[in-house]
């Protein structure tokens, strides 16, 4: 098989659907993204969904799905364990995780390792000089992956280790409950963006300390204007008949700029001329506190919240927006290697920041398209290209022959449906479409996707879960086309009229990936898009929130 053309990075935004290892190496230059945010999966011992075999039975390591956070030792981890120190990493890398193995043994934390090993020293590859790293995780392995950096990044260039307490204290048997993640931060160069953060002050504070009035309004806090030790330049001379220097101190301003504070009435003297002047800081003139590198502001995605997708492992936007804002600026390229739900894909455009997304499932990928659709109207598509996923029928075959739960998937997603989270038990239900039946109830067409043999047994089976569930209508996909018995259950499957559009729909309808890829939809009333809660919103009525 041809190796594919590598597609142009820095112009469209581009989601690509695929394991990033292959994407990295396949399609991005040197040096051509100013800002990497990664949240990498790891052995939390959730498991939210399958891990797929092909049809030939084989494992992709990679393949990991979105709610599936666990990477195992195998013959493919050997295999990238021995790449990388066999010359796919420079010395010092391999260094480090053949150090690795001695310390922890061949077991899945090493996994772990040894794949995001490979990944980041991609990641750093393709880093501007200017460019900076975020790599989100626990304490679980955060002291293994910064060593990891340490090797790829070089160690100066490491600038934090940020606490995020991302929920309350909880109960946890005999340990400290764990309440935070962390973020390690590295730069590519020591010259690089940095847009400094600032974050609101509590009331509490703002009411401690501005609490005095000259009369007009305006609350200030008194500080000082000296600081310890003597200078001899302008800050160590007298001042308004003050000697500071005979204190042991120095003025924290020159004299000069004392004396144009005091005309602005920007000084404090205290009455009777007791005691030192001390400078006001006006309430309406603070820039907000600087960000420290423990963060306890912003929360959590509670179970109600609007924005929450049902995704397990979901960052708030206010997180993936002050990280973009700090080490990036407006048209700069935003990369999440690990995109999940899209958390940093929608930050980014909603800050005017070009993106790319990669994820090696598709559920994720349509995710992802459904909810910048519902976030930025249907027209956002137009500025964004996905890759990875058919673009013709024989394409569909390639990906129903590669991962029969992701064809499904990604069939589905063609109609705005939503499709199922997990492969087994799912009662010939691949996906729903939901759509408003009146003012108040949600109605449901269900669709069944075949991308194999059929006959009409499966046609009536379907008619059968309709039946059962009390759901409005039905669409059966298939990759091939139908047969004339198949058509005439359809055909007497009857009709649904609905109360919200008093149009009349075929109860059960069969269409094909070819009809779709062409354009030709079944008939039915309009979706709701899947996932999404979170409200509708512009992009330039959003844009400044920061």
């Amino acid at each position: 098989m041809p190796k594919p053309k590598p597609v142009p990075i820095g112009g469209k935004n581009l989601l690509f659907y695929g394991d990033n290892l292959p994407v990295l190496r396949e399609h991005f230059p040197d040096e051509c993204v100013d800002l990497i945010y990664l949240d990498p999966p790891f052995n939390s011992n959730r498991s939210y969904n399958v891990l797929f075999k092909s049809h030939s039975g084989t494992e992709s390591q990679a393949q990991i799905e979105a709610f599936d956070d666990t990477w195992h030792w195998s013959q493919q981890a050997e295999g990238q364990f021995l790449e990388l120190i066999g010359g796919g990493a420079p010395s010092q890398v391999a260094d480090a995780i053949g150090a690795m193995r001695n310390l922890l043994g061949t077991n899945d934390v090493l996994a772990y390792l040894v794949m995001m090993t490979a990944r980041l020293v991609e990641l750093r590859r393709v880093l501007k000089p200017t460019g900076s790293l975020y790599l989100h995780c626990d304490p679980t392995a955060s002291h293994y992956l910064k060593v990891l950096l340490d090797a790829i990044f070089g160690p100066t260039n490491f600038h934090n280790e940020i606490i995020w307490k991302r929920t309350s204290s909880h109960s946890s048997a005999k340990k400290y409950a764990p309440i935070h993640d962390v973020l390690l931060y590295y730069t590519a160069s020591p010259s690089f963006v940095w847009n400094e953060p600032r974050a609101e002050y509590t009331e509490e504070y703002l009411d401690k300390y501005y609490r005095y009035d000259d009369g007009d309004g305006r609350l200030y806090w008194r500080n000082s204007l000296t600081a310890a030790g003597t200078r001899r330049g302008s800050s160590g001379k007298p001042w308004r008949g003050i000697n500071i220097a005979a204190t042991g101190q120095h003025w924290k301003f020159t004299t000069e700029t004392l004396d144009e504070l005091d005309a602005d009435g920007k000084i404090y003297w205290p009455p009777g001329g007791s005691g030192f002047p001390q400078i006001k800081r006006y309430r309406d003139e603070l820039k907000g506190v600087a960000v420290g590198d423990i963060w306890t502001d912003i929360d959590r995605i509670n179970q109600v919240a609007a924005e929450r997708l049902g995704y397990p492992t979901q960052k708030p936007m206010a997180l993936l927006e002050r990280l973009i804002a700090a080490s990036s600026n407006e048209g700069d390229l935003v990369l999440d290697p690990f995109c999940g739900c899209g958390t940093a894909v929608d930050a980014a455009e909603k800050l005017h920041r070009k993106w790319i997304g990669i994820d090696i499932t598709y559920l994720a990928v349509d995710l992802i398209r459904k909810r910048m659709r519902h976030t930025y109207g249907d027209l956002i598509e137009d500025t964004y290209e996905v890759h990875g996923i058919p673009a013709d029928v024989d394409g569909a075959r390639a990906l129903f022959e590669e991962n029969a739960f992701d064809f499904e998937r990604w069939a589905v997603s063609l109609l705005d449906g939503q499709p199922n989270e997990k492969q087994v038990g799912d009662k010939g239900i691949d996906g729903v479409i939901r759509f408003y039946a009146d003012t108040q109830r949600i109605g449901r067409a269900i669709i069944s996707v075949k991308g194999g043999a059929t006959n009409p047994n499966d046609v009536s089976a379907l008619l059968g879960v309709i039946q059962k569930e009390n759901a409005e209508l039905g669409v059966f996909l298939m990759l091939g086309k139908p047969t004339k018995g198949m058509q005439d259950i359809c055909a007497k499957s009857g009709n649904y009229e609905s109360e919200l559009t008093g149009q009349s729909y075929p109860r059960l309808q069969i269409t094909t990936i070819a009809d779709l890829m062409a354009g030709k939809r079944p008939k039915l009333p309009t979706a709701i898009l899947p996932y999404v809660k979170a409200t509708p919103r512009s992009r330039d009525q959003q844009a400044l929130d920061l």
